[in-house]
């Protein structure tokens, strides 16, 4: 049974704080999501030298003569004074079709019909690493679980991690069958940290809706996943060292060093960044946000769930509005049937499935 929080008011305004956060953070990333390219200290430089330190807002055009890397090709879409409506991008599509396959399927939906539903609704090059590979599989007829482990080398990556917002928003104080929820999307393309990244994430949104403190939240999420798994050793390494009172830039260093090699788009040193962007934001929405990206790796993603948590934790109204006024409500997407759709529509029909049996 899923446990309600306080008001119809107030549940309905923290699941559009959580849909404009997702789509909020991951506007405020997408310009430098390329980790290889844009590190920790390359994105604080670019900040820097357009005098946009401390982050409070999107990111700014860049400068006349900035020497640093290209922004990725979207940029002019993404940048202050430049937003009309969000861009679209995999962070948000997912979240849109999960929210169409639960109300095509409802919640006890099968792993085949997460990939039916892509078949159908998801055009196979807006997809990319291991959902490529996964529809690939699947358009090859064959079926879960191989479709995740052939010939797939980004099993572990992180995105069935981006995928799962919609189970949390829908299972609101209820993390363990939010994670189970998302664990039955997962296994269509990741294996391992892949598969446990994901059923973090949507317990730590469906944590969000009634958790005292982020910390808390953050806790709870990592009851839905093995505490051997390397996803829990990094997560927990990162809440001691905040603990600690260890600063964000040393927490992010020392988790860059130890979690060296997995590369920039895998689930493990991901959740790392975004749990200190989590918890060094202490609940305040521009700063989890900023400190998210400012931590480098996969920008847009990270921001994208660090916006959504923060947006349930502190509600719509609460979100700054040079977050939310650019967006003009406006969602532009890939999947069929939904380019154009209203974010605050998203969120009523996000609100209709809650409590729903399943």
């Amino acid at each position: 049974m899923t446990t309600l929080v306080g008001t119809e008011t107030e549940l309905a305004g923290r699941v559009l704080g959580g849909w404009l956060g997702r789509v909020a953070g991951n506007m405020l990333g997408k310009p430098v999501e390329q980790g290889e390219l844009w590190t920790r200290e390359r994105i604080d430089r670019y900040l820097r030298r357009a005098d946009a330190l401390p982050l409070t807002d999107y990111l700014p055009e860049p400068a006349a003569g900035d020497d640093g890397p290209p922004l990725r090709p979207e940029w002019r879409d993404c940048v202050r004074g430049r937003i009309h409506g969000s861009c679209r991008d995999d962070d948000v599509d997912y979240a849109i079709l999960g929210l169409h396959l639960l109300e095509t399927h409802g919640f006890g939906f099968s792993t085949e019909q997460v990939g039916d539903l892509w078949l159908l609704r998801l055009p196979y090059r807006q997809t990319f690493t291991a959902e490529r590979a996964a529809y690939r599989n699947l358009a090859n007829g064959l079926k879960p679980p191989l479709t995740a482990t052939y010939d797939n080398p980004y099993q572990e990556w992180i995105g069935a991690l981006i995928r799962a917002d919609v189970f949390g928003w829908t299972r609101p104080g209820d993390p363990r069958r939010a994670a189970a929820l998302a664990r039955r999307d997962a296994v269509l393309s990741h294996t391992g940290n892949g598969v446990y990244g994901a059923m973090w994430a949507a317990a730590l949104v469906s944590a969000a809706f009634t958790a005292p403190t982020v910390r808390h939240a953050v806790e709870e999420a990592l009851a839905v996943i093995p505490a051997s798994s390397r996803l829990s050793r990094a997560v927990r390494r990162v809440a001691s060292l905040h603990e600690a009172g260890l600063g964000w830039e040393d927490t992010l260093t020392t988790m860059a060093e130890e979690t060296a090699g997995l590369g920039w788009i895998h689930t493990v040193p991901n959740a790392a960044v975004l749990t200190a962007g989590l918890l060094y934001g202490d609940g305040d929405f521009t700063r989890t946000i900023a400190l998210t990206v400012r931590g480098g790796l996969d920008t847009d993603s990270n921001g994208a769930t660090a916006g959504s948590v923060a947006g349930v934790l502190t509600g719509a109204d609460a979100i700054p509005a040079q977050w939310t006024e650019p967006l003009e409500d406006t969602v532009r997407s890939a999947v069929f049937g939904f380019d154009g759709v209203r974010i605050s529509e998203l969120a009523e029909r996000t609100l209709r499935l809650v409590g729903a049996d399943g």
